[in-house]
């Protein structure tokens, strides 16, 4: 999970990206870059780390132009520590071509082979972006007519694109030279929101993950990129869109109103904290018929995502809403940390108990979601050291039993807790009395009823069902073997497994 952002404006758009980039800062911590147009010339900047480090005065000063995209880094296995994989991604040919994507491709091993012996391009590292950015860039150069590229050139390498191309992308892209494209999956799996403002008589365009950026940065929410469309604006400021994939159906992430969005932002339509009240009043019915007799005397977020679900629930049983736990705000968020260890040690140090509201009472704690299970143990423990009689432990997400192969950080059915458990287990792994956990069917219906239109979701992590239909056990069991390997070995392990799949897949 990334968060990206492009830019045409009629002034220099570096602090602009740079504000935009700190505002979706949640969406990734590991990494952080710029690449802005003057004219046909590029200049980018990226680094390790938060935006607020990787980037100096020295840094914002090169970046000049008056156009842009940014992106944050989520890392998900094999990356993390490989500034190699920061974007945006950059291409020399044709005309030059700046590429940052929010997403995950699931036939990576299958394009880079492509790329090698049919295209004759070199990918570099082991990033499905640098792969998405030269399958657009080869079916681009494939469209030029001379030394131009028209608009509908463009429409047409997106519409190549997306035949071959599968997974889960939002992209920003800029064309030395021509303009900035963006485009989504067929399914929209990942969310871009298109913003606008007006300047001295022109139309300024953003291009954002999440509306939050928007509203920080002065722009007025338009509407969302479709899932399968193109959208072009020329550097000049002309705008231009174009459904380009074939069958397109919506499917949004459910993850993303649970967990990875802002509360304040918009996406698909759908207010996310609107979402997520709903979330608490559907899980509030489901405590009602898992604990009937209401054995609880106050009920306690877990800080921060969960706080509407929490409050809504709260109200919606009739019982006294505390903050229980203090948290520490300059440690980063446990769940987009790599590695268990380091996610384990960091929970102590993040939160801390209120020892008066846990102190002989019976608890109901209440998170967006369990997935490996280690923050909630270690929480329900730090509960019953304060004092707690009983802990009760609410998930405002079903049981995350399958892996999320489209861009979230857990692949291996082996790390996910609910995984071949019932509830009645899960409650004895994390320590607690009782775990409620929300029906998909609720979950679903919370986010529709915020925007009717919204009919179908990408559930894979709760349900199993993936929506891009090329996903099966061989290719988890793939999955899984190559994070094992990784683990263990020099990243060359991994890259050796991929290219050894993508061997067998031409044959």
């Amino acid at each position: 999970m990334c968060g990206i952002l492009g830019v045409v404006a009629q002034s220099p758009v570096n602090q602009l990206l740079y504000d935009g980039l700190q505002v979706l800062q949640h969406r990734g911590q590991d990494a952080a870059g710029i690449a802005t147009a003057n004219g046909k010339t590029f200049h980018m900047h990226k680094g390790s780390g938060l935006v607020r480090d990787v980037f100096r005065t020295r840094n914002m000063r090169s970046l000049s132009g008056h156009a842009g995209i940014a992106h944050v880094r989520y890392p998900t296995a094999g990356s993390a520590d490989n500034l190699a994989e920061a974007q945006p991604f950059y291409v020399n040919s044709p005309f030059g071509v700046v590429l940052a994507h929010n997403g995950n491709l699931t036939n990576t091993e299958e394009l880079k082979a492509e790329m090698y012996r049919h295209d004759l391009r070199h990918i570099n590292t082991n990033s499905d972006s640098e792969v998405l950015l030269n399958v657009f860039a080869h079916e681009l150069a494939n469209r030029v007519e001379g030394f131009e590229l028209s608009v509908d050139a463009v429409f047409e390498a997106i519409a190549a694109v997306h035949r071959r191309v599968k997974g889960a992308y939002a992209v920003v892209a800029m064309i030395a030279g021509y303009g900035l494209v963006a485009f989504r999956d067929p399914n929209g799996i990942r969310p871009l929101v298109i913003g606008t403002c007006e300047q001295n008589g022109h139309t300024e365009y953003m291009f954002a993950s999440e509306s939050v950026a928007l509203d920080c940065s002065g722009y007025s929410l338009l509407r969302d990129v479709e899932p399968g469309e193109c959208v072009y604006v020329s550097f000049e400021g002309d705008f231009h869109s174009k459904i380009v994939a074939e069958g397109a159906q919506h499917a949004p992430c459910l993850f993303e109103y649970v967990y990875f969005a802002r509360p304040d932002s918009v996406i698909d339509g759908a207010s996310v904290y609107q979402a997520r009240l709903v979330m608490g009043d559907m899980l509030a019915d489901k405590v009602r018929r898992v604990l009937p007799e209401l054995d609880i005397d106050v009920v306690v977020p877990i800080p921060d995502t969960s706080r509407p679900s929490a409050l809504q629930l709260a109200v919606s049983l009739n019982l006294p809403y505390r903050e229980g736990f203090i948290k520490n705000r300059y440690i980063g968020r446990t769940f987009i940390m790599p590695g268990q260890g380091v996610r384990k040690k960091s929970v102590r140090q993040k939160l801390n108990p209120v020892g008066c509201e846990f102190r002989d009472r019976n608890v109901l704690l209440v998170d967006d979601s369990i997935v490996r299970g280690t923050t909630s143990r270690e929480i329900v423990q730090m509960a019953r050291d304060a004092g707690a009689k009983k802990v009760y432990f609410a998930s405002a997400a079903p049981a995350v039993r399958f892996p999320n192969v489209y861009g979230i950080d857990m692949p291996t059915r082996a790390e996910l807790l609910a995984t071949g458990r019932s509830e009645a287990e899960i409650a004895r792994e994390i320590g607690a009395d009782a775990v409620i956990y929300q029906d998909l069917e609720a979950l679903e219906e919370a986010v529709h009823s915020v925007n009717p239109k919204l009919k179908h979701f990408e559930t894979s992590c709760f349900s199993g069902i993936y929506v891009t239909g090329d996903i099966d056990d061989a290719f988890l069991d793939r999955v899984e073997s190559a994070r094992k390997k990784g683990s263990e070995g020099p990243e060359a392990q991994m890259l050796d497994l991929n290219l050894n799949v993508a061997e067998q897949n031409l044959i």
